[in-house]
């Protein structure tokens, strides 16, 4: 199977209406913009979007908000972007939020084929209404179901042409997990290198997971807030 393909254009025609996708990034680091900037360009709708934040006004995830694009979200924190707070507040937007910690080990979970697992966060609140409880070890617990998705779009620092994946430090994130969670794993990649180009022992993401992956361009590298003081 040839993995290497031409670019995100290319990559996000893969994508249907409807699709469910996860997509890295936490806050706006190691975000794939490349193909979230394709996805929005296609005009590709009524997404349902598993990630950890939703972008800002303007950049990331938040660009597929503004354009209508997106009808439900699963994440995390939302707290960066007016138009998702506006969306949601409308009724505009189907809005899932989960634990941190519950959200990467339902992805996990999806990846693992494991079928769920019972966690103590969240019981005795909103989030555990509808869904399981057992008292274990003396400690009431939730059962939280596996997360899995259509296709999985991720960032890393170097890949090679057999899909194999190197994330750069915190850029990593959630990208590891969605990459086995998903039906389709495709990467966009700051280097792209011949096989044997990265050591054995150094791959993050093997490229069993990976089906598609090219090189991407034009980084922005954005994060969501800067403060500074006076020098």
């Amino acid at each position: 199977m040839r993995k290497v393909i031409s670019g995100a254009d290319e990559a996000v025609a893969l994508i249907p209406d409807g699709a469910t996708v996860m997509v890295g990034g936490f806050g706006l680091c190691g975000i794939p913009e490349n193909l979230i900037g394709a996805l929005r360009q296609r005009g590709t709708r009524n997404l349902t979007i598993i990630s950890n934040n939703a972008g800002v006004d303007g950049f990331g995830l938040g660009v597929l908000l503004e354009s209508r694009q997106v009808s439900r979200i699963i994440a995390t924190y939302v707290g960066e972007n007016q138009e998702f707070e506006r969306q949601y507040l409308s009724g505009e937007l189907n809005v899932e939020l989960v634990p941190q910690g519950t959200f990467a080990e339902r992805i996990r979970a999806g990846g693992a084929g494991i079928g769920g697992f019972f966690t103590p966060t969240g019981f005795g609140t909103i989030v555990a209404e509808g869904k399981q409880t057992r008292v274990i070890d003396g400690v009431a617990h939730v059962f939280e179901m596996p997360l899995k998705a259509d296709f999985a779009l991720i960032k890393a620092y170097k890949g090679d042409h057999l899909g194999n994946l190197v994330y750069r430090k915190t850029a990593r994130n959630f990208s590891p997990m969605m990459a086995t969670a998903a039906r389709v794993t495709i990467a966009e990649v700051e280097h792209l290198v011949e096989p044997g180009g990265i050591e054995a022992d150094g791959v993050h993401t093997p490229g069993l997971f990976v089906r598609h992956l090219f090189q991407g361009s034009g980084y922005q590298k954005r994060i969501e807030r800067r403060t500074t003081r006076k020098a």
